[in-house]
């Protein structure tokens, strides 16, 4: 029973057929290819207007080249305080962008805010930073995950007000979507709708965790704004020579709704675990379930047991009174009967 991620398990079929079809044959490299070539036409048909895009391998890469090419060496990115560029990718936006600032915000841990920046709180982060004054970074992007690392959705609203909040400043908005197909399928909202038409400007696509082999896009809504990136991904290592299979899987991903299929059962899954245990007198979920991701706080020795029985997931945190805070994850390929069972030997029935 794996709840640790979604990266646990593999490749969607349709993404696996893709890449042996691309295996055929002899092709342009770095991304002469037609499969990469078509990739403007298939992504600006998506979100219904013309964009550039650009394949990556990690989101990591994606979210630190997009923010690179918005973002001089002296200029600042607002986000959360807990966000994946800012805990979890070792440097790698201030490296890219050759010494930009982080600068991230403190939000609710619980509730329906969990995880979640305020236009208002990011209006006067950027207004905090004296504009024009040398000694001080300048403010130049606001970056969100969406969904959040806590799992919860930005609504469109919401986006709408940080976008015009970060405009109204000159600022950019960059979406880290790592795993954007959960949070499509949750808002049951186009992907126009749900970003450009927002005020999004860039979108780190993430494909990986909703079931590529390793795949990753950065969308640029006004492809003006892609500028140097293509010498960036280069100088950064991430300009594939066999680039064609990269753009193979991101094709496969999004044809027929493949992507937003896939995010819908692993949204499913996670609401199925999250009905079951809230029925467990000695676990709460202090954190609105909205994707594939359910936090459940149980006492450690309930944790420990889950454990001995094959589980396994993350301790998002311990708590206070010695219990945890578990983060379990779920994806388009976890069999239902794990989380059935899972459930079953959280309420001692198993």
């Amino acid at each position: 029973m794996d709840f640790g991620s979604d990266n646990a398990y593999g490749v969607l079929p349709q993404v696996m057929d893709a890449l042996a079809h691309a295996n055929r044959g002899a092709v342009r490299a770095y991304g002469g290819d037609p499969l990469t070539q078509g990739l403007t036409q298939s992504f600006s048909t998506l979100f219904g207007r013309a964009v550039a895009v650009h394949p990556v391998f990690t989101g990591t890469a994606a979210n630190a080249l997009a923010l690179a090419t918005v973002t001089p060496p002296h200029g600042a990115v607002i986000c959360h305080a807990r966000s994946h560029i800012m805990e979890s990718e070792c440097g790698a936006p201030e490296f890219y962008a050759h010494g930009a600032k982080l600068i991230g915000l403190e939000g609710p841990e619980e509730g329906p805010l969990a995880g979640k920046l305020t236009a208002a709180a990011i209006g006067a982060a950027i207004d905090a930073l004296p504009r024009g004054f040398v000694h001080s970074v300048q403010p130049f992007a606001v970056s969100l995950s969406q969904p959040t690392e806590l799992g919860t959705v930005y609504s469109l609203q919401e986006l709408s007000q940080i976008a015009q909040a970060a405009h109204a400043r000159g600022l950019k908005l960059h979406l880290d979507g790592a795993r954007f197909a959960n949070a499509l399928a949750h808002l049951q909202a186009s992907a126009a709708a749900a970003t450009w038409q927002a005020g999004v400007d860039i979108l780190s696509f993430g494909a990986s965790k909703g079931g590529t082999m390793g795949a990753e896009a950065v969308v640029y809504f006004d492809p003006a704004l892609a500028g140097d990136f293509e010498y960036r991904r280069k100088k950064g290592g991430h300009l594939a020579s066999k680039m064609r299979f990269v753009s193979a899987q991101l094709e496969a991903y999004v044809e027929d709704g493949l992507w937003l299929q896939a995010a819908g059962r692993a949204n499913g899954l996670a609401l199925l675990m999250a009905e079951g245990l809230s029925r467990v007198n000695s676990i709460t979920l202090p954190v609105p379930v909205q994707t594939n991701m359910v936090f459940a706080r149980m006492p450690a020795d309930l944790a420990a047991r889950l454990r001995g029985a094959g589980a396994y997931f993350y301790d998002w945190r311990k708590e206070t009174d010695g219990g945890v805070l578990a983060r379990l994850a779920t994806s388009f390929a976890t069999p239902e009967e794990d989380v059935a069972r899972f459930v079953a030997l959280a309420a001692g029935k198993a």
